[in-house]
């Protein structure tokens, strides 16, 4: 209930009035969206906490000009692999077997699976794949900082290219994928603020098959 209670609370700020977030909370966000599950536990993603302020003014530009992207306390953005490879997919299995401290036939079998599946598939059929599996986190991210009672704003309205030339992502191997404005609500400056949430009502959003 207390969850429910702080999603209820939270909405897509429209404006932040620059108060700063703790480091303490902002961490516990970051451990959320890290604990994301994602396909095959490959965590094809990373996560950028832009604080520097020249750096977010140069982002505003190309994400419509939208006051959150500066007037925020950090900006996350996450960026998706721009494919699957061999090395990223061993990395990650390699990392498993290395916490767990045991190899498993059947996870190393898995693993040649995905080995021979992914590396050969459309760079961009892989990173739409990959961009999903950040989102999940992003939504994880998003509850969060709702139970942090730190604002929370998506945004997919920014030309991504862009911002991958600002952050240099593609000599990483990685693409913006959706960004994530936190910070606190500046109530007096915010049309949104005041509204009530809107939502489907359940009997039109879940259908349950018995």
């Amino acid at each position: 209930m207390e969850l429910l209670n702080k999603l209820k609370w939270r909405y897509a700020a429209k404006a932040m009035n620059g108060k700063k977030v703790s480091e303490e909370k902002v961490t516990r966000i970051l451990e959320a969206a890290r604990l994301a599950p994602t396909s095959s536990g490959l965590q094809p993603f990373e996560i950028f906490v832009i604080k520097n302020q020249e750096i977010k003014e140069k982002i505003r530009p190309i994400a419509w000009n939208q006051s959150v992207i500066t007037d925020c306390s950090h900006l996350l953005v996450f960026a998706a692999w721009d494919t699957y490879t061999e090395d990223r997919i061993n990395h990650m299995f390699d990392l498993t077997n290395e916490i767990r401290g045991f190899k498993n036939e059947g996870w190393e079998n898995y693993r040649q699976m995905l080995l021979s599946t992914y590396p050969q598939k459309d760079a961009e059929d892989n990173f739409n794949h990959a961009a999903k599996q950040a989102y999940i986190a992003f939504s994880q991210a998003i509850t969060a900082a709702a139970y942090e009672q730190v604002d929370a704003t998506p945004i997919e309205g920014f030309d991504p290219d862009a911002v991958d030339e600002i952050l240099n992502l593609r000599e990483k191997g990685l693409r913006s994928a959706v960004l994530l404005p936190l910070g606190y609500r500046a109530e007096d400056e915010d049309w949104l603020v005041n509204l009530v949430k809107v939502r489907k009502p359940m009997d039109e959003l879940v259908t349950v098959i018995e």
